[in-house]
């Protein structure tokens, strides 16, 4: 019998759950400052969506003792998909199991990567309904855009922090059906990071290698904009409200997207990002590899990677 294709199985990256020891100031900047939308609650987890996305929440707010990413959810094309990525998933020894579903989504199915971080497949979604309030002029747009913060337009991508790049990557293509658009290998010969998609977006989800060694980390969190001037004028409203921004307004030379990191008051790194120019059309993509000393030419435009990238992580590590 053969075994059916894990490729076109995903749709899309559908939402996270972050985790927070400032839960109240971590929701007021997700809420005030970068403009997403609270759409409801449970317990010490606050829903909160960007305007544009078309499902009922884009992330989950989780007051906890420790910074860090809790699960990432990924939306299959079908029941059927979800189906058979579970039952290669549970072969492969890497399923949690079934679980009810919860705001907004049907029953999930739960895994972890070979890191140790957790995921969810499902495919029943609510497609998000504006109260009056925040109902949209135009009927495609699923939201009023914020008249007030920065007003991201959509959950973009997850950077995961890995011990072991290429095996989480190898997970992702061969269980989830992942394409990897570009790459960093080390003249060692070991891939120190890897841009995952699984449409025509660039990138989806990001495995780059902790420094520390530890597993399950999360590197950040990435919101898209619609234009590079928002990310310039996010810049500003980040500097009126005290947000500490890490580095940037600037452009990553891999994927060459414009770029800005901040940290949000429970310590994750978050990043605004404006990639929708960069589409990959091409079926036959090759992966593009750079190579270290490509990439120790720093940013796009020569700007050095700052030591912080490679070494601020979520939850942070004890020194022991």
């Amino acid at each position: 019998m053969t075994t059916p294709s894990p490729f076109h199985e995903v749709a899309h990256l559908g939402h996270v759950e972050l985790l927070t020891p400032e839960p109240e100031a971590s929701l007021r900047f997700f809420t005030e400052i970068m403009g997403l939308r609270e759409c409801g609650r449970d317990g010490d987890s606050v829903f909160l969506r960007t305007f544009d996305d078309y499902e009922h929440h884009s992330l989950i707010l989780t007051g906890h003792a420790s910074s860090g990413i809790r699960r990432t959810a990924l939306r299959t094309w079908s029941a059927e998909a979800l189906e058979r990525r579970a039952a290669a998933i549970e072969q492969a020894g890497f399923g949690i199991g079934w679980r009810e579903g919860g705001f907004g989504i049907g029953r999930t199915y739960a895994f972890r990567d070979p890191d140790g971080h957790e995921f969810e497949l499902y495919w029943e979604s609510e497609h998000y309904r504006a109260p009056e309030a925040s109902r949209p002029a135009l009927k495609n747009q699923a939201e009023a855009k914020p008249a007030y913060g920065v007003g991201v337009r959509r959950l973009d991508h997850v950077n995961y922090l890995a011990a072991d790049v290429e095996a989480n990557g190898a997970f992702q293509r061969d269980l989830l059906g992942a394409r990897t658009s570009e790459q960093i290998r080390l003249d060692t010969g070991r891939i120190a990071a890897q841009w995952h998609h699984f449409g025509n977006k660039s990138y989806d989800l990001v495995y780059t290698e902790d420094w520390t060694g530890s597993e399950g980390r999360l590197h950040h969190i990435a919101f898209a904009t619609d234009t590079r001037e928002e990310i310039l004028r996010a810049a500003d409203v980040f500097l009126d409200a005290g947000v500490f921004i890490e580095t940037g307004p600037h452009k990553h030379a891999i994927q060459q997207t414009f770029f800005l990191y901040v940290y949000e008051p429970g310590g994750n790194r978050i990043e605004l990002c404006n990639p929708v120019s960069r589409l990959l059309l091409a079926p036959d993509w090759e992966t593009v590899t750079w190579t270290e000393s490509e990439r120790a030419k720093g940013q796009a435009w020569g700007l050095k990677t700052i030591e912080s990238f490679h070494t601020h992580g979520t939850p942070p590590v004890q020194a022991g």
